[in-house]
């Protein structure tokens, strides 16, 4: 599941928005900051930004400079309500992958994410069609893990689980993390929808493999 950052001050657009990629099956966090933004920009946990100009402390030509400075990979849209030519070149210059001026249709917006994640998936090599970690390997093709000699077959959701830690290892992922990442939308926070895919995929791959972290989360081991 790709995992993307709106930045967008404005309540009613971030809501707006936000529900709009939850539905289409995106993981979506809102900062409504330009240095927050630029911050959890630095996790490297997002496949695609979607960022407004108009934000408080720094705007969003600056969100993208400083952005760029440390990734230049990551896919980059920038929203606003300004429309003219230097603006857009500006943007474009600047290394945005993309530029859309509100007012904008929400099946627009779709189709641009889903154009600009495309064309980032293209760029990975053909080895980055598996994961490994610690003789553990995941086919991103057949959706199957492999640990030593043993192949093991995984539903959809314990796949998109298994994928989270494994981009990520030795990282403790909190609950809500893996909610928002792996599930799309918001459970009730007394869920303990995690811990029961957890334990699948320890009944799977061994009880040693992922490791949790009292009062934090859980770590691929």
């Amino acid at each position: 599941m790709s995992s993307i950052l709106l930045v967008e001050d404005e309540d009613r657009i971030a809501t707006f928005v936000r529900k709009g990629l939850t539905a289409a099956g995106y993981a979506c966090h809102v900062v409504d900051d330009g240095l927050a933004a630029v911050e959890y920009a630095r996790s490297d946990e997002f496949d695609l930004v979607l960022l407004d100009v108009g934000l408080p402390s720094i705007d969003g030509f600056e969100v993208l400079k400083r952005i760029r400075a440390f990734n230049d990979v990551v896919p980059i849209i920038m929203l606003t309500a300004r429309t003219a030519t230097a603006d857009t070149v500006a943007g474009l210059e600047g290394g945005a992958s993309d530029y859309l001026a509100k007012p904008f249709k929400f099946d627009e917006l779709i189709a641009r994410v889903r154009t600009r994640l495309r064309e980032s998936t293209k760029q990975l090599t053909s080895s980055s069609t598996s994961i490994s970690h610690d003789g553990l390997t995941l086919d991103l093709r057949s959706r199957r893990a492999t640990s030593g000699a043993q192949t093991v077959d995984l539903s959809a959701r314990e796949f998109a689980l298994l994928e989270e830690f494994m981009r990520h290892p030795g990282q403790v992922l909190s609950r809500e993390q893996l909610l928002s990442r792996v599930w799309g939308f918001d459970f009730d926070p007394g869920s303990n929808i995690v811990d029961v895919y957890v334990r699948y995929l320890r009944t799977k791959l061994g009880a040693d493999r992922i490791e949790t972290v009292r009062g934090m989360g859980y770590r691929l081991g």
